[in-house]
């Protein structure tokens, strides 16, 4: 690999750029953007001697990408891999400055080193979309501290940057007020020897300190609830858990399970247990038969009774199909594992030419 290739593969992929937690409108589900942005504006690029760095700047919708900025991501990085003028290669240094989910997180958290602010908000709300978390989500969420990954997934939870780090889904921690001087930093070096970037990362690092109310306080009685086999016994204990220590937190989750879809709960708690399991390509390609099934309509409507729901009558009601766990039947489940058709090809991925470190 030259040693000349690109300075972040990704500069605050999530990063707001003046939206603010209000905009949900956070999925790529709504195409006409495309329609309207030119794609140089999505993914807009800031260079300097012996750098550059590729920014996502589509606030209305959250960053989620879209196919013309995926494209985008590719044109400019291969033309960075041949470029002998440029630092170091892709997805060394990831900034998350901002919200992370979806796209934007999967991504970023594949990156050798993931930086992290004040403002980082890490979510993955795809049950309460009618959905499940893809984009490598399987991988990175089952690998988290005890059943961890479980509870994000199901109730959409959200993290912070400080707790991103002491679950090490962040490996740096900086307060946003000071990423300017970071940046500046990566800018200068001309290597991409991993030592020497930990080494400028390190020097301008902030102390962090968990709230004791963070969910990461909480992983004994997480780890009680959320590693039953079914969302039903987690559901379960969830109450009895409620019951005998009258802690919001157990309400506020169970709140969250029954707002989500049944299908969506039951699928993504599959597809997590069995990311325990799999190496980041095998969850990758797992996923998008996923979605291809789910987006597909064969067996329930509810990405798009979700995004109907949250994005854009936003009554926050969604009529979810089947409405009940009870009614969710083994087959439906299977169906979105299944192979797809012969006319779909399933998803494959150069994984021969992947960095040592997602082995």
């Amino acid at each position: 690999m030259q040693k000349a290739k690109a300075f972040e593969a990704l500069r605050r992929c999530v990063s707001q750029r003046g939206s603010s937690l209000s905009h949900h409108r956070a999925f790529s589900a709504q195409p006409n953007y495309a329609l309207y942005d030119d794609v140089e504006d999505l993914v807009t690029v800031e260079g300097r001697a012996k750098s550059r760095a590729a920014i996502l700047n589509r606030p209305s919708a959250l960053n989620a990408l879209n196919n013309a900025m995926a494209a985008r991501l590719k044109r400019l990085y291969e033309s960075w891999e041949d470029n002998p003028d440029i630092g170091f290669v892709l997805m060394k240094v990831a900034i998350l400055d901002g919200i992370t989910m979806g796209a934007g997180a999967g991504i970023a958290l594949p990156g050798m080193f993931r930086v992290v602010t004040d403002k980082t908000v890490f979510v993955n709300p795809e049950t309460q979309m009618g959905f499940h978390p893809d984009a490598g989500a399987s991988f990175y969420l089952s690998r988290l501290p005890g059943y961890l990954g479980e509870y994000l997934a199901l109730t959409g939870d959200k993290l912070n940057g400080v707790e991103m780090i002491a679950c090490r889904l962040a490996t740096h921690y900086t307060l946003n007020a000071r990423l300017a001087v970071v940046e500046e930093r990566l800018g200068k070096l001309a290597t991409d020897e991993p030592s020497v970037i930990e080494t400028s990362l390190a020097q301008y690092g902030d102390l962090v300190y968990l709230n004791k109310r963070s969910i990461l306080s909480k992983l004994e009685v997480v780890d009680r609830c959320f590693s039953h086999d079914t969302i039903e016994e987690i559901i379960d204990a969830l109450e009895k858990e409620a019951a005998d220590s009258y802690d919001e937190w157990c309400t506020t989750a169970l709140k969250k399970l029954k707002e989500a879809s049944p299908l969506s709960l039951i699928v993504s708690l599959r597809s997590i247990r069995e990311g325990r399991f799999q190496s980041l390509d095998q969850c990758l390609a797992r996923e998008y038969r996923i979605s291809l099934n789910a987006i597909s309509r064969r067996v329930s409507s509810d990405f798009f009774e979700g995004v109907r729901a949250r994005l854009v009558d936003k009554d926050f009601a969604p009529k979810w199909d089947p409405p009940s766990l009870k009614e969710v039947s083994k087959d439906m489940v299977d169906c979105y594992f299944s192979p797809l058709s012969e006319f779909e090809p399933e998803l494959e991925l150069p994984t021969a030419s992947r960095e040592p470190f997602m082995q």
